[in-house]
């Protein structure tokens, strides 16, 4: 998934490990200290092959790669191009792309990893690179990720993922929102870690360095291994990296950053003298980060954990005194419940690639600003959801989308339950937080075909500000019985009602009012839908009635 950015990761390996595009060993290569084996296995010729598996269900990419000068480099049986529909691709629909792997590129996939997998020593894990926005990145990328998780289940799974374009930012695929949510409970399941990369940041950081998107990215994966490929003591397997950064199963998403960017191979940035200390501080920065982050959100949240893959001429002496500075100044601001410090990981450079600095470095996190992520993504879910744009295109598609929409219900759920746990994860009694603490919800009527609706908690950012309101809690309702009294009791169910009148109101509004019945149309769906709302905004009334009446919290 992803070439463009999977091919260059490929180029800058081989780079690293002096293998030429041919796969063969460069003179000067024989006598590397480096573990070429991690990500290459040599062929009955002794050239080097990728353990790589290429799959696109679109020619443009592959026949781009089929005719590059690292033709010869990779394993043709690995290969997998989709020809069943003339090479139309996924139309940047997510069930499209997801039932491709149901149907015709199950059993060629499935072979690809069998045969990877029984041809290593001793199988870690997978890495996936891949896309959430489109239809090949995200729909066979879901299909991928399950596939892979069902089928080695002990096995570590960390993903490369691409988000979209955000803000004023035009994006080519109209229906993004709904293939990043349907992409993002697979990955919020099935994955073990994964890396968030957003296009905007990147585009921003390559513009400003006067570099390349493709090449960021391609050092950032590759320095994420460099402990693995150059081992030393510490961090030497996938298993120890992803233990280090991921507390909790459902928090395992983490944001990257690199420093100095360089324009270019073997070609200096515009930092011109960079110290352990200096690389430390600027990896802190969030405008290093390669996720979109506010500052003022990435200040006020919290890291999980943190650690900074360090590479070129240092010793222990500066990182103790880098991370004493750094601890003085309080640039990191950690979660109350957990350990507060940096991790760090000396990690040896290739001798085969002229570094263009003395140090630099590469950060891993998990930060809680992660939240801001997913919550962007599901404020764009919700108001095409909430108003049923597009979601025909997707009936029929696959499997899971056949005669109702509860596959786009489940994955919102996931989404949130995410958003809720980086959220809590802020807070000091996070330990004792649990994720099923009841939200009082409602299930006002959905898009016609479904078999439920969303809830006010599932659409906040769609239907209702979520800036004034107060979430409606089972906790809240008691605290207000046993603290406050009836009236108190009255105001905190007078103000959820409220909420509940804006969700009503903020529905009708959606709709066309002129709408009238149409035998067998989707009008008449529609009216339908109006008439449930109606009936809400009845409801409410009078909830409302009852508790001016008196009576106290009973009624």
């Amino acid at each position: 998934m992803i070439h463009l950015v999977g091919s260059a990761f490929w180029k800058r390996l081989c780079a690293e490990h002096g293998i030429s595009p041919d796969g063969r060993l460069e003179a000067t290569s024989a006598e590397g200290y480096d573990r070429k084996d991690v990500f290459f296995y040599q062929a009955d010729d002794d050239h080097f092959i990728p353990r790589a598996l290429l799959v696109d269900l679109e020619p443009r990419v592959l026949t781009a790669i089929s005719t590059s000068e690292y033709r010869h480099l990779y394993n043709p049986e690995n290969i997998y191009l989709d020809r069943s529909s003339g090479g139309g691709g996924a139309g940047n629909n997510w069930a499209a792309g997801y039932g491709k792997g149901e149907t015709t590129a199950q059993e060629a996939l499935l072979d690809m990893l069998d045969r990877e997998a029984d041809g290593s020593d001793s199988l870690e894990g997978f890495q996936l690179f891949h896309s959430v926005a489109g239809g090949t990145g995200s729909g066979l990328g879901s299909f991928l990720l399950e596939a892979i998780n069902d089928r080695f289940p002990k096995k570590i799974i960390t993903t490369y993922s691409v988000f979209p374009n955000h803000g004023n930012q035009i994006s080519d695929v109209v229906v993004q929102p709904y293939n990043s949510v349907l992409t993002m409970k697979r990955l919020a399941l099935n994955a073990d870690a994964t890396v968030v990369l957003d296009n905007t940041a990147l585009d921003r950081l390559a513009t400003e360095r006067t570099s390349e998107a493709n090449a960021i990215v391609s050092t950032v994966m590759a320095t994420a291994t460099a402990t693995i490929r150059y081992p030393g003591s510490l961090y030497t397997d996938l298993t120890s990296l992803v233990s280090a950064l991921v507390p909790t199963p459902r928090c395992h998403f983490l944001l990257t950053g690199y420093t100095p960017i360089t324009a270019g191979t073997g070609r200096a940035s515009h930092v011109r003298k960079t110290t352990v200390l200096d690389v430390m501080r600027r990896l802190l920065h969030s405008k290093n980060f390669m996720v979109s982050v506010p500052a003022a959100r990435a200040a006020s949240g919290a890291y999980l954990s943190l650690l900074n893959i360090v590479q070129g001429e240092v010793d222990a002496g500066q990182i103790h005194r880098s991370l004493q500075r750094v601890r003085e100044r309080r640039l990191a601001r950690f979660i109350p419940w957990g350990p507060a410090g940096i991790q760090v990981a000396l990690a040896g450079r290739s001798p085969y690639v002229q570094a263009a600095h003395r140090v630099t470095g590469m950060l891993w996190a998990n930060h809680t600003s992660m939240a801001h992520i997913f919550e962007r993504t599901a404020k764009s879910f919700d108001s095409f959801y909430v108003r049923q744009a597009y979601l025909g295109q997707y009936q029929g598609k696959c499997k899971l989308i056949q005669d109702d929409y509860e596959e786009f219900i489940d994955a919102r759920e996931a989404v949130q339950e995410v958003i809720d746990e980086y959220r809590a994860a802020e807070l000091p009694n996070y330990l004792d937080w649990e994720p099923d603490d009841a939200k009082i919800e409602t299930t006002p009527a959905g898009p016609p075909g479904g078999s439920r609706g969303g809830s006010d908690a599932l659409f906040p950012s769609a239907l209702a500000s979520t800036s004034t309101r107060e979430p409606i809690t089972a906790a809240a309702l008691l605290a207000a019985g046993s603290t406050g009294g009836s009236s108190a009791l009255q105001s905190h169910l007078s103000a959820t009602l409220g909420n509940y009148a804006a969700l009503a109101s903020s529905l009708a509004s959606s709709l066309d009012t002129d709408t009238t019945p149409a035998a067998g149309g989707s009008s008449s769906s529609t009216y339908s839908f109006m008439n449930e709302v109606a009936s809400l905004q009845s409801s409410i009334a009078n909830s409302k009635a009852v508790i001016g009446g008196g009576g106290g919290g009973n009624k």
